[in-house]
């Protein structure tokens, strides 16, 4: 058995070897930021078919959150593809972050799609310094299959806290 562990260790090994020399080199992480978003596309249509209501349902209450303008200023943290825009309330003005520009073009195509909504900008950032946002400039932030794949959970909630509007009158942002 332990002959058979060390065979299987060593395939796997060679089976990934290129893919270790391409990191080595620098070109791996080039080459999932391009591609990583293509993949994100395919797998959010399907993944959307199966939580739809469940999205429907957490994303209804976001309307109860609108500022001081009627409208509800909202950051998807870490959007991706734009997966969750359809869920959105009408009216919701959306800023998306990403550290992935490759979004870019696959948020155009979702915005293009869900015209009920207002595109304010796409900003390539990590979760942990959202500095090109305001303090107290959101109403909702929405993260979305995010926080498990940050660097610093506890950095990315401080930062969340920090663009978050101030609560007023007893209200509350939880959902």
């Amino acid at each position: 058995m332990d002959t058979l562990v060390r065979l299987l260790q060593l395939l796997v090994l060679i089976l990934t070897l290129p893919l270790h020399l391409m990191a080595l080199l620098g070109f791996w992480e080039p080459l999932c930021k391009t591609y990583f978003p293509y993949l994100m596309a395919m797998l959010t249509v399907n993944c959307n078919r199966k939580m739809d209501s469940k999205k429907q349902e957490l994303f209804s209450q976001i309307k109860g959150l609108a500022g001081a303008s009627g409208k509800v200023a909202l950051l998807e943290l870490g959007c991706g593809t734009g997966a969750n825009f359809q869920f959105y309330p009408c009216g919701c003005r959306i800023t998306c972050l990403d550290p992935n520009p490759h979004f870019e073009k696959f948020l155009t195509k979702s915005m293009a799609k869900n015209r009920h909504l207002e595109y304010e900008r796409f900003v390539v950032a990590f979760g942990e310094d959202m500095k090109q946002l305001a303090s107290g400039s959101m109403d909702v932030v929405v993260s979305t299959l995010v926080l498990c794949s940050v660097q610093s959970p506890k950095r990315v909630l401080q930062e969340v806290r920090r663009v978050l509007r101030p609560v007023t009158g007893g209200s509350s942002h939880s959902l």
